[in-house]
C-alpha cells in the first residue's frame, strides 16, 4: 500500500514534532475563526479619515466625510457627532463612510471643533463600554471674513482697499496713480482682477482704462500667499478700448468687451483671455451686458430681443448660442450650482420684472416693479434672493426711490430690508458668501466738473461724500430669515465686494 507520507522513512513515529506543533497552531486558529463567527471581531472602532481635518473651507464646500475602520452602529454616531459651534446638516452612510451634508453654509470667520466618542460598531452591545469608538477630535475652520471696496478718504480715492474683519486690518492694495473703476475676485482669494485709469496719462476718460491683477496676501488654498500689492497689467488700451469684463467663476478665463479707437462703431465685440494665453477675438454678434455661468463655461450675454447662452470653451463656436431666451433685458446672477438665473424682463406696459428661470421647468416672475432693477443675487442655499430695486415715486419727473429687498422662494414671500431715503441711484450692495451678510455703500454724487479730482461712479458722477453700511445676520444658523438693523461702517469708500 501507497504510504501517505513518502518522505517519512520505515519506522519513524507519527506524529513528529514539527507535526504536533502544525496540528496545534490549527486547532487553536479553527477555535479562533469560531470565535469570530460567533461573536464578531470585537477590536476597537476608530475613525481612518476626516475630509476636512485642519483645513480651512469656503462657502462652496457644503459636505464632508469621516470613514471609519469598521461598519458602524449608525444611530450611535449619528446620535454623538458633536460640531462645536452648531453646523445643522444632513447625514447619509456608504459602507464604512458617512457623508454630513449642511443644510447652509458655514459662517465665515470661525473656528470649529469635530467630536464623536460613545459610537459603538455594527456587532457590539450596547452594554460593551470597552469596544466604544475610540474618541475622536478634530479640528477645522472658515475663511476670515474679508471685503473690498473703493477708497474716498484722502490718500485711498480710487485706490483697492481691503479690510479683513477677522483680523481688523485693512490694506491698501493698488498705487496711487491708478483710479480704480471695477473689480473681481479670484476664487482662491489670492488677487484681484481690475480695470483702472492711469492719473498719469494723457488720456483719462472712462474708456481708457487697462485691466490689471493685483495681490491680495491672502491665499485660503495654501499657506504661501504673495505679498500684497503686487500688480501686473493684463490688457493694454494702445490700440482697443476696454468696457467692460467679467471672471469666470473658478479664474482662468476672463472675457473683455472691448472697441478698436479708431474705429469703435464697426470693431466692437468681445475677447477671451485664458490662463497662459494671448487674448483672442470672440466670434459673436455684439451685444450689452454678461455674465459667466458658475460652472466657467458658459456667457450669458444681452444679445438681440433677448440673451443668449454662448459656449466660451476652446473650439466651440460661439455665434451658435446653446440656449436663447426672448423678451429678457438682463442676467442678474445664478445659483451656486447653476441650475438656475434670475433676469429682468422688459414689459409693455413699462415695468420691469424679475423672473427666476430654471433649466428645468418654467419661469416664474417674482416681482414686478414701476422702477428700476439695480441688482438681485441668490444666496447660497438658492432659497433667497436678495434685489436692489427702486420704487416709481414720480412719473413725470421719474423721481425713484431705492429700497434693499429679501424674497424667500419657499414661501413666496418678501421682507423689506432698508430704504434709501433720498439717495443717490448710484449705490452697489453684495451678498457675503456665507449668506450671512450684506455690504452696501450710500453715496452723494455731484456732476464730475464740481469735483475734478473725485472718484467717479458707473455713470459717471464725481462722488462727493461715500458711507460703507452692512446688515448682519441675514439668517439665523437654521438658515431663516432674520431682521437686522443696518449699521454704518467706520470705512469711507464706496462699491463694496465680499471676498469669497
Amino acid at each position: 500500500m501507497c504510504c501517505l507520507f513518502p518522505w517519512r522513512m520505515k519506522g519513524d513515529s507519527f506524529p513528529q514534532p514539527l507535526d504536533r506543533v502544525a496540528i496545534a497552531a490549527m486547532v487553536v486558529l479553527g477555535f479562533m475563526t469560531i470565535l469570530l463567527l460567533v461573536g464578531g471581531d470585537k477590536s476597537i472602532p476608530r475613525v481612518r479619515g476626516f475630509s476636512w481635518h485642519e483645513t480651512t473651507i469656503g462657502s462652496v464646500d457644503r459636505a464632508f466625510t469621516l470613514r471609519f475602520n469598521r461598519p458602524m452602529n449608525r444611530e450611535t454616531v449619528e446620535s454623538n457627532l458633536q460640531i462645536d459651534p452648531p453646523l445643522p446638516g444632513k447625514i447619509s452612510w456608504a459602507g464604512e463612510r458617512m457623508a454630513y451634508t449642511l443644510l447652509y453654509p458655514a459662517p465665515y470667520g470661525m473656528d470649529y471643533t469635530l467630536n464623536l466618542s460613545g459610537a459603538r460598531d455594527r456587532f457590539a452591545e450596547s452594554d460593551d463600554t470597552e469596544h466604544y469608538i475610540d474618541p475622536f477630535e478634530a479640528s477645522f475652520e472658515t475663511r476670515d471674513r474679508v471685503m473690498l471696496y473703493l477708497g474716498s478718504e484722502d490718500g485711498e480715492q480710487g485706490r483697492l482697499v481691503l479690510y479683513n474683519f477677522s483680523q481688523d486690518q485693512k490694506t491698501i492694495l493698488t498705487p496711487s496713480n491708478l483710479s480704480v473703476l471695477s473689480f473681481e475676485m479670484y476664487p482662491d482669494g489670492d488677487r484681484i482682477l481690475f480695470s483702472a485709469l492711469d492719473r498719469n496719462a494723457e488720456r483719462r476718460g472712462l474708456t481708457d482704462s487697462q485691466i490689471y491683477t493685483v495681490t491680495t496676501g491672502l491665499d485660503f488654498s495654501s499657506k504661501d500667499a504673495d505679498a500684497p500689492g503686487r500688480v501686473q497689467r493684463v490688457l493694454d488700451n494702445d490700440i482697443y478700448q476696454n468696457l467692460q469684463f467679467a471672471l469666470a467663476p473658478d479664474g482662468t478665463t476672463i472675457v473683455v468687451q472691448r472697441a478698436r479707437r479708431d474705429r469703435p462703431g464697426s470693431d466692437f465685440g468681445l475677447w477671451v483671455i485664458r490662463d497662459g494665453e494671448e487674448p483672442e477675438r470672440f466670434p459673436t454678434e455684439p451685444g450689452g451686458e454678461f455674465v459667466i455661468a458658475p460652472n466657467s463655461k458658459e456667457l450669458a450675454i444681452a444679445q438681440g430681443q433677448g440673451v443668449a447662452l454662448l459656449s466660451i470653451e476652446p473650439g466651440r463656436d460661439g455665434d451658435e448660442p446653446l440656449q436663447f431666451f426672448p423678451q429678457y433685458g438682463r442676467v442678474m446672477g445664478f445659483t451656486q450650482d447653476g441650475r438656475a438665473a434670475v433676469m429682468v424682463k422688459f414689459n409693455t406696459d413699462y415695468t420691469r420684472s424679475m423672473v427666476v428661470v430654471p433649466n428645468l421647468g418654467e419661469p416664474q416672475e417674482i416681482l414686478r416693479t414701476s422702477g428700476s432693477i439695480l441688482d438681485a443675487e441668490f444666496d447660497p442655499s438658492g432659497r433667497y434672493i436678495y434685489a436692489l430695486v427702486t420704487e416709481l415715486l414720480e412719473a413725470d419727473e421719474y423721481i425713484e426711490q431705492p429700497y434693499l429687498l429679501a424674497l424667500d422662494l419657499e414661501t413666496q414671500e418678501s421682507q423689506e430690508l432698508i430704504r434709501f431715503e433720498g439717495s443717490s441711484l448710484d449705490l452697489s450692495m453684495s451678498l457675503a458668501p456665507d449668506g450671512q451678510a450684506i455690504l452696501f455703500d450710500r453715496l452723494s454724487v455731484v456732476p464730475p466738473n464740481e469735483r475734478p479730482d473725485a472718484p467717479l461712479t458707473s455713470s459717471g458722477g464725481a462722488i462727493e461724500t461715500s458711507e460703507l453700511w452692512i446688515l448682519f445676520p441675514l439668517v439665523n444658523a437654521q438658515g431663516e430669515l432674520t431682521r437686522p438693523q443696518p449699521e454704518q461702517l467706520p470705512l469711507d469708500g464706496f462699491n463694496p465686494r465680499w471676498l469669497p
